[in-house]
This record gives structure tokens, C-alpha cells and sequence, in this order.
């Protein structure tokens, strides 16, 4: 392990206990050159990785770090904990291991993800999915926010946006 102060591959563990309900070790290390302490965590690689086939077809490993930072930038500067966000990806990521064996599709994923921010919080809502389901018109956004509210849309066309 490299320190990440000196860069020098010289520690020894201080301490290590199972975290995350026992998902993933963290181990409390300390650099023998600069002496400074820093955190680690190891996690358990599952050796039949899911694959997530995308729009275009190509296959790529399930990352769920991919689906955390796609979720941070819709977050932006809303009150959401760290902590929830990981725990969402969590659930997320559990789910779709029971559901599916080796592939699934990446609308499924983003299904999920806007499924479970849908309860946590509207506005992270309506900006996560505006990005992954690709809003194509203000009508389709519209509509999402109206169903969203239970309510009916505002403007029932781009023309009455600006005519109003």
C-alpha cells in the first residue's frame, strides 16, 4: 500500500474490523517514513461480475463508482448525506445481483436509481432523470414534473410556454 502523503510503500496496520455489515474490511495504517495515519478499506470482488450492456451495445463490468458519480452530479448542493447516496448504490447494486445472473441492461440500472431517488428527493429526481432517460422537449420534462406532483401540466405544449 502506498502512503498517499510520501507515496512510499513502507506501513504497518494499526487496526482492522469489518465494516459495512462485514462487506469490507477497514484497516487503520500508519507510514513507517512520514509516520502519518490514513484509512483503507478493502472490499470482497465477487468473482461473477456483472456486465451492463449499454445503448450501443458494448458490455462493460458493473462499476458501481460509475453509478455513484453519475448520482453525486445529479445531488449537485442538495442535503443528501454520502451515506444514503452509498447506501442507495448499495441496494441498487444488491438488487440487481438477485434479479439478474450475468447481464443487465443499463436502463434497468438508471430505472432503479431514479425508482429509489424518486422517495429521497424530487428535485435530485427530476435532474437524474432528465440526464439518463434524455428528455428530448420541455414537454417531456413537463410531463415528468406533472406526474411528479399528480398533478396536470402546466403548459400542454412549448408554444404556451412562451405565450404565457
Amino acid at each position: 500500500m502506498l502512503c498517499p502523503y510520501c507515496e512510499q510503500d513502507d506501513d504497518k496496520v494499526i487496526d482492522s474490523r469489518a465494516s459495512d455489515a462485514g462487506r469490507s474490511i477497514r484497516r487503520r495504517r500508519e507510514c513507517q517514513q512520514c509516520d502519518r495515519r490514513y484509512t483503507t478499506f478493502e472490499r470482497v470482488e465477487k468473482t461473477s461480475r456483472l456486465m451492463v450492456v449499454k445503448r450501443d451495445g458494448t458490455r462493460t463490468p458493473f462499476d458501481p463508482e460509475k453509478v455513484l458519480k453519475g448520482l453525486q452530479s445529479a445531488c449537485g448542493k442538495r442535503p443528501i448525506p454520502e451515506e444514503q447516496k452509498v447506501s442507495l448504490i448499495r441496494e441498487v447494486e444488491e438488487e440487481l445481483m438477485q434479479l439478474f445472473e450475468r447481464e443487465v441492461h443499463s436502463k434497468e440500472i438508471g430505472i432503479r436509481v431514479a425508482r429509489q431517488l424518486k422517495s429521497i428527493d424530487p428535485i435530485v429526481y427530476i435532474r437524474y432523470a432528465s440526464e439518463y432517460f434524455n428528455f428530448q422537449d420541455l414537454d417531456a420534462l413537463s410531463k415528468e414534473v406533472s406526474d411528479l406532483q399528480g398533478e396536470a401540466p402546466i403548459f400542454s405544449t412549448q408554444s404556451d410556454l412562451f405565450n404565457k
